[in-house]
């Protein structure tokens, strides 16, 4: 018997050295930040675990950022707004952070992860940092890992964090529970517009920006601003003692961008003197916390074995009409299941 030529290649072991990643992401290394939220995205139990040691000797170092979430309708020029205003904030000496969350395809899981194509001039400006994640199917569109990764972000030494959503409208509330700030971008027309906004996502921002506020458009957008200011008199304010106004924005001439700034330090002002700043931060600390339990509480149940196949064969009963959902989850959850 001829013996075989091929050659058997031992699978390598990637050898991860987490003093290395913190070395580096503390002298403020784009790279190994990069590379640190890769780990923490990763399936891998090794890469997971390596991401987490990293985290948790990053803990020390975080907190000091500004976090504002902006959302918006599509076409509402969220990512044209953020790379104009994080091209302000770039220039005045401040390191900012974008984690652009991209929306996942619901048929395939797959997602464009455009951003660093259409936000060109901030990704090379060298006070930034973009990150596009997928929302893969997250409720609100926020990747289970973004709040990591925002820590991750402050641990580089970026100051302002900005998170764009998918902005479909899709419980929004997941958004305003990991930032301090959040910013609604509308377009102008508000009249019967208004009337179709839904008030749940309004009573969240700390800011409404009607955007595109230039050329034709400048005199509408006034006139939408005032009545944007107007009905957020009869609405609950997002934060104690802050009173949420409505500002025209025109990222194509640069105008107003400003305005929000000065907003946000107000607020933030504001908050930190009240106290609730850093009471937002803990609950928020607190809802990650039990949220993180929900998730894992899901992944050992259905990791136990044979409860995968206990749902595909429950779905299959339920189908044909032989039991009820509320039956079919009693099975499923007792013992009797097996």
């Amino acid at each position: 018997m001829v013996p075989s030529r091929r050659k058997r290649f031992a699978k390598k072991q990637r050898v991860i050295d987490v003093d290395e990643v913190y070395a580096k992401i503390c002298e403020g290394s784009r790279l190994h930040l990069s590379k640190a939220i890769t780990l923490l995205e990763s399936i891998h139990e090794e890469d997971k675990k390596a991401g987490q040691a990293l985290l948790k000797k990053l803990l020390p170092k975080t907190g000091s950022s500004i976090r504002i979430g902006i959302t918006g309708v599509p076409g509402a020029g969220k990512s044209t707004f953020i790379e104009t205003f994080g091209l302000m904030l770039a220039e005045k000496g401040y390191k900012v952070a974008v984690l652009a969350i991209d929306p996942s395809s619901t048929v395939n899981g797959g997602s464009i992860l455009g951003d660093k194509t259409r936000m060109e001039a901030l990704a090379r400006h060298p006070n930034a940092f973009i990150r596009p994640s997928p929302s893969s199917g997250t409720l609100g569109g926020v990747h289970k890992k973004t709040r990591e990764t925002m820590l991750l972000c402050e641990a580089t030494g970026y100051d302002i964090i900005l998170i764009e959503t998918v902005g479909v409208g899709q419980s929004e509330t997941v958004v305003r529970g990991m930032v301090d700030f959040f910013a609604l971008l509308v377009l102008t027309g508000a009249g019967d517009e208004l009337q179709g906004m839904k008030k749940g996502i309004m009573e969240l921002a700390d800011a409404i920006v009607v955007h595109k506020a230039d050329g034709d458009n400048e005199r509408l957008a006034k006139k939408t601003v005032r009545e944007y200011r107007q009905i957020l008199h009869f609405l609950q304010p997002a934060s104690p003692g802050w009173t949420t106004t409505a500002i025209p924005v025109s990222s194509l001439h640069n105008t107003g961008l400003d305005v929000f700034w000065e907003t946000v330090l107000s607020f933030q002002s504001t908050m930190e003197e009240s106290g609730e700043w850093q009471l937002r931060r803990q609950k928020q600390t607190k809802d990650w916390f039990h949220a993180m339990i929900r998730d894992r509480l899901i992944d050992n149940f259905f990791a136990q074995a044979g409860k995968k196949e206990l749902v595909t064969t429950l779905e299959k009963e339920l189908l044909v009409g032989e039991l009820t959902v509320a039956s079919a989850v009693d099975l499923l959850v007792s013992d009797k299941g097996f």
